[in-house]
């Protein structure tokens, strides 16, 4: 019997995570790169691990990402949110504390869009009065 491979989609800012998760030893790969050589902060790798951690999985799941777009913050919170989505797949009892902790949400702030007539979306050229 071959064993089961759960797979969810993440998204943040521009960023979108493909998350793949199977039953092994707590191995986390993105982009053909360990979670130690893809992402150099600290806050990252927490942020990645979060859901993990909340339910107590931490080194029960091998998980191979493939993420694209954005920055190191947008693709973490991508990976995340992929993460939490795939453990629903697994065990549909995960979502009450998943939920709790905000993690099943997509977040929905995007970049602003710059407007026309001004170097950016709020600011304003020097305004001169002579």
């Amino acid at each position: 019997m071959p064993e089961e491979i759960y797979h969810a989609v993440g998204k943040r800012k521009t960023s979108v995570a493909r998350v793949w998760m199977k039953p092994g030893k707590g191995q986390i790969i993105i982009n053909n790169r360990t979670l130690d050589e893809y992402m150099t902060k600290q806050s990252g790798k927490g942020l990645i691990r979060q859901p993990l951690e909340l339910t107590e999985t931490l080194n029960q799941y091998d998980i191979t990402v493939n993420v694209k777009g954005g920055g190191v913050s947008g693709q973490a919170g991508a990976i995340r949110h992929g993460i939490s989505r795939a453990l629903i797949d697994i065990n549909p009892e995960y979502r009450l504390t998943l939920k709790k902790a905000d993690l099943l949400t997509r977040d929905p702030r995007m970049k602003e869009r710059k407007k026309y007539g001004q170097p950016g979306a709020r600011a304003r050229f020097q305004y001169s009065k002579r």
